[in-house]
């Protein structure tokens, strides 16, 4: 089975057990990581005890919630209790965690399986990971959430959590050919996560289709703070409803100037079949706001200020343990001085209040997810059609296509409104439908 719905209908109705699903990942893991090099560690004991578990208490009609008996993995910088939190890091290696976080914690009371930890990069930055991209070994899977994304292309997972603050869920889920979605800012505790930038740090999930995404957010969404004051709403619920087509908006400008010829002909022909599916009214062009014109840069301020702020001592202490990129990041941080660092967070502010009205008459607008297939492995990619949403906090899905070049998936980027994920997941979803889009498993050669 490859997607989480699947999988659940299944155990309720007893045609799959979780022990069946945990072996079926541990033998795609036996197949394929040895090239693809997803996880840091894998917990096949505890994985086959947790399954054996919830196998009893399927028996018993004690189910915890939407993902009972999903085998799930967890990025290296969320902390999982009595499992090492390593952030990348060859010196935390060791660094055993006292407690769940928040994130990890309510994915275990709904029933969730952890397999185990996957490949981050370097705290969550920029260096290359070992990972592979599974479509293509001589190519990156992205990053930051390299394992995650790669594992899930290759069904060693059936869901796996990641995180954002430049383009970590959207890029490597798009690289990788499965589906991302950072929150918006807020509606996700970074409670017990390894940060990079606080004031963009997003925790998200990333599977197989868009309803996988909204069983997992469902789970994982809770304020924490005072970010947003609003229930959550019941995501699943809403998508099982018949949905209309959705209003949307394309943007051009920074999402077309920076895009190469693949992504440029992949968002034609999307765009056509879309519009021919019954898009009402019809895909409508959206002007970006006047300050996206430095918001690359703005966000690449705040972003190494915060870094710096976080790893000051450490990188002072253990310059070995920092790579080239993400050291490079902090030291522009500690250079930069307190009032362009202000600057940058009030025009976060305006830009953020700019796009909550660019969206208001749209359920979500569409661009290109990256600006390229997975470039090769020296790389990470280029985060500059996903750091923006990162900036000014708005969810962002990414979506297959059907499209490949040179055998490598492109896929399509959504953008919703602020505190709109329900809107954001039903246009995805007549999106998918819409694409015909499946999920497709990476033959790792």
């Amino acid at each position: 089975m490859k997607t989480i719905h699947e999988a659940a209908a299944a155990l309720r109705a007893g045609r799959t057990t979780p022990v069946e699903l945990v072996k079926q990942c541990l033998a795609n893991i036996d197949r394929c990581e040895e090239k693809v090099k997803a996880w840091v560690f894998i917990d096949r004991a505890g994985a086959l005890a947790e399954a054996h578990a919830r196998a009893d208490e399927i028996k018993r009609f004690q189910v915890r919630g939407p993902l009972h008996g999903i085998p799930i993995a967890i990025k290296d910088i969320f902390d999982v209790f009595d499992w090492p939190t390593a952030a990348g890091s060859k010196l935390w290696s060791q660094s055993i965690a006292r407690q769940d976080c928040e994130v990890v914690r309510r994915l275990r009371e709904a029933g969730a399986i952890f397999l185990g930890k996957t490949v981050t990069t370097a705290y969550a930055s920029f260096d290359p990971p070992v990972t592979r991209n599974p479509w293509n070994l001589s190519h990156t899977p992205g990053g930051s959430s390299s394992g995650s994304a790669a594992a899930l292309a290759v069904g060693m997972c059936l869901g796996a959590i990641g995180s954002q603050t430049g383009g970590s869920i959207n890029r490597p889920a798009s690289y990788c050919g499965v589906q991302g979605l950072k929150p918006t800012y807020g509606l996700v505790s970074c409670d017990g996560v390894v940060p990079l930038a606080p004031s963009m740090d997003h925790p998200g999930p990333m599977g197989r289709s868009v309803r996988d995404l909204a069983i997992m957010l469902q789970v994982m969404a809770g304020f924490d703070g005072s970010t947003i004051q609003k229930p959550v709403p019941d995501y699943t619920a809403l998508l099982s409803e018949d949905a209309a087509p959705p209003c949307l908006g394309r943007v051009r400008g920074l999402f077309e100037d920076l895009a190469e010829p693949a992504m440029q002909g992949m968002m034609v022909d999307v765009c056509a079949i879309l519009t021919s599916g019954g898009l009402r009214p019809p895909l409508a062009e959206v002007a970006l706001p006047s300050g996206f014109g430095t918001v690359i840069a703005d966000h690449r301020v705040i972003m190494a200020v915060e870094a710096a702020a976080y790893h000051r001592l450490r990188v002072q202490r253990h310059p070995e343990d920092f790579p080239p990129r993400i050291r490079s990041l902090i030291d522009e941080g500690l250079a930069c001085p307190a009032w362009e660092y202000e600057r940058c967070l009030k025009q976060q502010q305006r830009l953020r209040q700019q796009m909550v009205q660019c969206l208001e008459h749209f359920d979500a607008l569409i661009m290109p997810a990256t600006t390229s297939p997975a470039p090769p492995a020296e790389t990470t990619g280029n985060p500059a059609f996903n750091s923006p949403w990162s900036f000014t906090g708005l969810p962002s899905l990414s979506l297959p296509t059907g499209h490949f070049a040179d055998g490598l998936p492109l896929c399509v980027q959504l953008v919703g409104g602020w505190g709109r994920e329900a809107s954001l997941l039903k246009a995805a979803l007549w999106c998918e439908k819409a694409l015909g889009v499946q999920p497709l498993d990476a033959i790792v050669a």
